[in-house]
């Protein structure tokens, strides 16, 4: 298993995720709404708005998933947000640094993984809203059109909560 790297701006990255003072807050219908449609419009197991913190991934939103966070060490979310494109694993098993990671060997058993890297106002990526299934598939390039959709509109929604705790002037966090 290969762990995700650190992105190069990870102070920067944290520091713009933990302004939002969004970790371990309650679910949010404007996040759980993104989150069902995901689920059915691609027929998946799960689906997730994931925030990648300094030592875990943490779900704002999940479905198809009982648990609210899992070590960031063997994460998928942790890859993604590597890339400013979307991560797409077809099958977990088949693929070198996904084969062994405990996520894909044990419960919740991933074989397929899209997560669309999800950025804040200054551009540093946060987390994904991610698309996970018990099977190997295949995204058409509509629906990785639909992803990226998706996960645009979580974007607006975080970058309206960073708006909303931003002070004009300064640009620095309000609360």
């Amino acid at each position: 298993m290969r762990e995700p790297a650190m992105p190069i701006d990870e102070t920067a990255r944290l520091m713009s995720l933990h302004s939002l003072r969004i970790l371990d807050t309650p679910s949010e219908e404007r996040y759980d709404r993104l989150t069902r449609m995901a689920k059915r419009l691609f027929g998946v197991q799960i689906a997730l708005v994931s925030l990648v913190d300094s030592d875990r991934q943490w779900f704002k939103s999940a479905y198809g998933v009982s648990t609210t966070e899992t070590p960031r060490d063997f994460s998928l979310c942790g890859h993604a947000i590597l890339e400013a494109q979307p991560l797409i694993v077809e099958d977990a098993l088949a693929d070198p640094r996904f084969a062994d990671n405990p996520l894909v060997t044990h419960e919740p058993k991933i074989r397929f993984y899209a997560g669309f890297p999800i950025e804040a106002l200054d551009g540093n990526r946060l987390g994904t809203l991610c698309i996970i299934d018990r099977k190997p598939r295949e995204l058409s390039e509509a629906q990785q059109r639909m992803l990226r959709d998706l996960g645009e509109m979580v974007e607006r929604e975080l970058m309206a909560l960073q708006l909303a705790t931003r002070d004009d002037l300064t640009g620095l966090a309000n609360r």
